[in-house]
């Protein structure tokens, strides 16, 4: 890393699609509109002068040209945006806006051979504020996480892509006058039988057992396992055989890593290390995304303030995590951020900044480069990629 040592139908009327393309500036290194690769990248952001919805870029896997950021979609403040498993469909989370009830909404797209998007339909979330989604490996069931009022949620996918309501909500409490709910992120297990989810206000990882054939969640036995308190999970992701789960704790600035037994679903806190560098004095600020590389073995979490990429080694054995490094996002708050599927490109969204910036990533020591390729883009907020079959 340059790391030294170290983001129903009925509720189509609040958005349209739309074909404009976004005015960018790029550095000289950027790739050129249609000269890009086959790999497409999916832009959620929070939507305002700059931005009108979800954007999408061409990637190279090879050479790393990345093509200016288009808009696929209009929509308003798509914060978190997935995949459909078989490559047809996109979802996104409207976190907020002028929704039906103002809770949001949860949309479907079909994805066109152009990458642009097409709207199927969408439905209330269940909830409020959802700010995260998660699809099972069947493609049947999402998960929304509903910041706004610290629920659960879920709802079902047909065949065609259409989002259909689900009765299923899990509704958190509040613990004294401190610990209100705040549900953020959630997972499926690599087996598909378990989902876990980060409630960030209560200080709480929860573990449903997850029933693919139905879409149904229930409580594991035991529903959840404690973080230390006031550490505020908010983001997480399991190792590639599911044996270890991470978290990435937003006010407590570190990262917790968990031995999952994967016939149980039972959490067990095993480390938790620092997000900062060690010789850090600043205002420390806040983390934000956490995501593993496709090789399973660096891991890589987003400060807020100090504005940096810190880089993890994963042990393959012990699941334990060894301080890689730390990299500037070169810009300002940096919410989210993606690794493509080959694992060398690094791609960040610094949200105060209204930048997208690319970074190379050293196979061998997990370090990362600017490559000097940067877009300017409202707010970008959410990263997904695409390969080309």
């Amino acid at each position: 890393m340059q790391l030294s040592q170290r983001k129903p139908i009925g509720l189509l009327t609040v958005f349209s699609i739309g074909v404009a393309v976004l005015c960018t500036a790029a550095s000289p290194g950027a790739a050129e509109d249609g000269k890009a690769g086959t790999t497409l990248v999916y832009i959620g952001t929070y939507t305002g002068p700059k931005s009108q919805g979800i954007y999408v870029s061409r990637l190279d896997p090879e050479s790393g040209s990345l093509s200016k950021p288009k808009l696929a979609a209009e929509m308003i403040n798509p914060s978190w945006v997935t995949l459909h498993p078989n490559g047809k469909f996109l979802y996104a989370a409207g976190e907020s806006g002028p929704y039906k009830g103002g809770g949001g909404a949860v949309a479907a797209f079909s994805i066109g051979q152009d990458g642009k998007l097409t709207a199927l339909n969408s439905q209330e979330p269940n909830g409020k504020g959802p700010c995260h989604l998660a699809i099972d490996q069947t493609g049947k069931t999402i998960l929304v996480s509903n910041w706004g009022d610290g629920s659960m949620s879920s709802l079902l996918v047909a065949d065609d892509g259409t989002l259909a309501p689900s009765t299923w909500v899990d509704r958190y409490p509040t613990l004294g006058e401190k610990q209100k709910p705040h549900a953020h992120h959630s997972a499926f297990d690599p087996t598909n039988r378990f989902a876990v989810t980060c409630e960030a206000g209560l200080d709480r990882i929860v573990v449903y057992r997850f029933d693919a054939a139905t879409g149904s969640l229930t409580a594991n036995d035991p529903p959840f396992a404690s973080t230390t308190a006031e550490t505020h999970p908010r983001h997480l992701t399991f190792s590639l055989d599911g044996r270890f789960c991470y978290d990435i704790d937003e006010k407590a600035m570190s990262v917790t890593a968990f031995r999952f037994k994967t016939k149980k679903g039972v959490l067990r806190e095993i480390q938790a290390i620092s997000t900062l560098p060690t010789d850090f004095s600043g205002k420390a600020g806040s983390t934000a995304e956490l995501v593993l590389h496709p090789s399973g073995k660096f891991l890589y979490g987003s400060n807020r303030g100090p504005d940096n990429i810190v880089g993890y080694s994963v042990d393959q054995k012990t699941g334990k995590l060894t301080l890689v490094g730390h990299t500037s996002t070169l810009g300002k708050t940096c919410r989210s951020f993606g690794i493509d599927p080959s694992g060398q490109w690094m791609i960040v969204g610094n949200q105060n900044s209204d930048t997208v910036v690319q970074f190379k990533i050293n196979q061998n020591t997990g370090e990362l480069t600017p490559t000097g390729t940067t877009f300017d883009l409202g707010a970008p907020v959410c990263f997904q990629f695409l390969e080309a079959k």
